[in-house]
């Protein structure tokens, strides 16, 4: 190909395996050779390549389950950064089971992977490869977290549910394994103590189970339903519950959110396209996927710079839709407070 295009064969090499230096070619040129690539049916060879750079240009995912929820969005981010970069990657579902999130970073490494991104998943390995975590919360040596800031998030939700006269606020707490639970609980405790809002045991409840079907969301807040314990608004642990909890408030008759207000958490893609479309406050899932890829490839290429940064944070944001609105005439009524 370096004959045919005039060119050195070092030029050709570091367009076609994407080599940092490649910016510093002409856009002209990586034109041509990617062109005359295409055109000549050209691929490197893998293994070779692999020997020669000491690099599989793969990189291993660890996700607790995949659908349409938090674990996909984050997904989303990580491969658009990962194929704009040249890189392919393997994922692995573990559902949460301990012996597989203590096996699959072995099974990876056997692999010869580059580096692991691991997402809402605990970290207690020390690995010789770049690790990132998306919300691990983790302290183990060497790896990055990035993580939301869950005091911004709870402050947002609950001011803006107190900004439409609601107080008898009902919580649905993330399950037990999940590592955003605990943080984003203490964060909620924090806001609602500094806002003057009681949290009440009678009102909080917590998802059992592995699935990731709003049916959890549906099954906690049939519980608080027949409680009869009054509550006017909803702030869900995440989007999926909080659509269970809105089919749960309707079959009990109670409307939203004229009667009861749902706040949902992480707008994924369907939240917008509910029937009304769901208040929630916004992950930015895609860029933290984006920023998980970066950052485990920064560490592959400077291995030096590995442990210079422990924490990276990303804001939330609230959407309002149509879940939410003002209460307007508290009764004695539960639940139909608004």
């Amino acid at each position: 190909m370096a004959d045919h295009l005039g060119l050195s064969p070092a030029t050709v090499s570091v367009v076609i395996n994407r080599a940092a230096v490649a910016d510093t070619i002409s856009q002209d040129t990586k034109d041509l050779i990617l062109a005359a690539a295409r055109k000549f049916n050209y691929r490197p060879n893998f293994f070779a390549r692999s020997l020669r750079t000491q690099r599989s240009l793969t990189i291993g995912v660890m996700v607790p389950e995949v659908s349409d929820g938090y674990a996909t969005g984050v997904l989303s981010g990580i491969e658009d950064y990962l194929l704009q970069e040249g890189y392919f990657y393997f994922v692995a579902s573990h559902r949460h089971r301990a012996d597989l999130i203590d096996e699959y970073p072995k099974l990876f490494l056997d692999r010869a992977v580059d580096g692991i991104i691991a997402v809402d998943t605990p970290w207690r390995h020390k690995l010789r490869v770049p690790v990132v975590t998306v919300s691990g919360h983790n302290e183990a040596p060497g790896v990055v977290n990035i993580v939301l800031d869950h005091e911004l998030a709870a402050d947002l939700a609950l001011k803006h549910l107190v900004g439409l006269g609601h107080r008898q606020i009902a919580f649905i707490k993330g399950q037990a394994f999940s590592s955003d639970t605990d943080v984003r609980w203490d964060a909620i405790l924090d806001v609602t103590a500094r806002l003057s809002i009681s949290v009440s045991p009678k009102l909080t409840v917590q998802m059992e189970g592995d699935s990731p079907s709003p049916h959890l969301g549906y099954e906690v807040t049939a519980t608080l339903i027949k409680s009869r314990h009054p509550f006017t608004a909803i702030f869900a642990f995440n989007d999926i519950s909080a659509m269970g909890a809105i089919r749960a408030l309707h079959e009990s008759r109670l409307r939203v959110p004229e009667d009861v207000s749902v706040v949902g958490f992480d707008d994924i893609e369907s939240a917008a396209y509910q029937n009304p479309g769901l208040t929630t406050v916004r992950q930015p899932l895609r860029k933290m996927g984006a920023i998980a890829a970066e950052t485990v490839l920064r560490g592959v290429r400077a291995p030096s710079a590995r442990s210079k940064v422990r924490q990276i944070t990303v804001a939330p944001e609230l959407v309002v839709r149509g879940t939410t609105c003002t209460m307007k005439c508290p009764s004695s009524e539960p639940t139909k407070n608004c």
